[in-house]
């Protein structure tokens, strides 16, 4: 071979020239990508909490449990999903309000309530019980997973105030006065089918909160926690932020300006919740993120509803079920709404966030599931997929400290807030 250096320099130019002509990745764009960081490692960063999920007691039959017939927030459910903290609410439903119905409500909150208990006190699930802001941090950085106690509907108090302190006391940091039903506390935005009496309760009876309400919503505060005002009226949600001294909470809760469900947030109520400084968990709810404006929709739902006997004017698509005798119907009924409102979307989700955040910013959201209770949507049907939800918040343009804050951050602010205002507590 000859060696022939006048060729070689002019092949080396050519190809130079060529290399020129190629886009050029702009410095600044190849470090930013290269900074930042992935869906995983956000989720990995964050304290991941979910605040607001029901307690399913073992071998007890649910409709609500998983494919595999376990609690859609099962420990195991909780570490595949990278989620490190669930707010379980100590719960009951609309019943009887007299000295046998206070006692069978209170009967089944401390069976919750235990059911919680041996969940953190089995080593295996790698849970400890969080009772203060510093033991939830705590728990994140050393590894473990947290519960943290809730408690839904007075109507386990009966008609004593007092006995807020006993549940205080057994670990429960978070209070909400209302589910289905009035009762002796305050009104719930969603009034129930009095069979006895043959109609709903009115929409009001005590004008938002009773004066054992508002005692209540007084000793909350005393004792430091955290008052939840989802599933209460408009009036009694108003009354309450007047009255808090601390920050309050929705914990599962959408936009009512979105989905015109009783159930969900006025802008009223948002901008509430928001001015006290505290946090509004939205849900994957299907029942709570359909298009109420959709006139198709509302009408095949109102078809249903004909069919199977029960009231067609009622806001929330699921609502009124229980008022079915016959299990066959009832079946029926609950799978004709299921199929029209479809699967659900994680986008479908977060368009209530992004409502939230614009109205009062993004320091004032997070995520309620209300799993074991109806909830789930596709890509979010129980805690094993929770990081399908930051990844569908990266993609909408929040930043890895925005994600922080919605999915734990601002919930722990709160929490902390809350036992520093509480008299005699300090800071948490």
């Amino acid at each position: 071979m000859i060696y022939k250096p006048g060729f070689t320099f002019l092949l080396f130019g050519l190809l130079m020239l060529v290399a020129c002509t190629e886009p050029v990745p702009d410095v600044m764009e190849l470090q930013t990508a290269a900074l930042s960081p992935s869906a995983e490692e956000i989720h990995q960063r964050a304290l991941v909490l979910d605040a607001h999920a029901d307690i399913e007691i073992p071998g007890k039959e649910s409709r609500y449990a998983g494919a595999d017939g376990r609690s859609q927030v099962a420990p195991y459910k909780m570490r595949a999903g990278g989620v490190d903290a669930v707010v379980m609410a100590v719960a009951v439903g609309p019943g009887p309000r007299d000295a046998q119905g206070y006692a069978e409500s209170r009967a089944k909150a401390e069976e919750e309530l235990a059911a919680v208990i041996k969940l953190t006190e089995d080593p295996s699930n790698n849970l400890v019980l969080a009772r203060s802001a510093d033991e939830l941090i705590g728990a994140h950085r050393s590894g473990k997973g947290a519960l943290i106690l809730g408690f839904q509907n007075a109507r386990i108090l009966g008609t004593d105030v007092s006995a807020l302190d006993s549940f205080f006391d057994a670990g429960v940091r978070v209070f909400a006065l209302t589910h289905m039903g009035h009762n002796d506390f305050a009104d719930s935005s969603r009034p129930i089918y009095i069979a006895e009496q043959g109609a709903h309760e009115p929409v009001e009876e005590h004008g938002g909160l009773s004066e054992l309400g508002r005692s209540a919503i007084k000793r909350i505060n005393e004792l430091g926690g955290i008052i939840d005002v989802s599933q209460l009226s408009r009036a009694a949600t108003l009354q309450v932020l007047d009255l808090s001294s601390a920050p309050v909470i929705a914990s599962h809760s959408n936009v009512r300006q979105l989905s015109d469900v009783s159930r969900n947030l006025s802008d009223q109520e948002i901008d509430g919740i928001g001015k006290s400084g505290g946090v509004i968990h939205v849900a994957p709810f299907r029942g709570y993120l359909f298009d109420s404006a959709d006139k198709e929709l509302d009408d095949q739902i109102r078809a249903v509803r004909r069919v199977a006997g029960i009231e067609e004017d009622y806001y929330y698509p699921f609502e009124l079920y229980w008022e079915i005798d016959d299990a066959e119907i009832q079946k029926a009924f609950l799978g004709s709404v299921s199929d029209l409102l479809g699967p659900g979307k994680i986008d479908d989700m977060l368009e209530h966030l992004d409502y939230i955040v614009a109205r009062v910013g993004v320091d004032h959201v997070g995520i309620g599931t209300d799993f074991n209770h109806g909830s789930g949507i596709e890509g979010f049907a129980d805690a094993s997929e929770a990081l399908n939800v930051t990844t569908a918040l990266l993609a909408r343009g929040y930043s890895a400290e925005e994600i922080e804050k919605i999915w734990g951050g601002n919930f722990v602010r709160v929490f902390r807030e809350t036992g520093r205002l509480a008299p005699g507590q300090g800071p948490r």
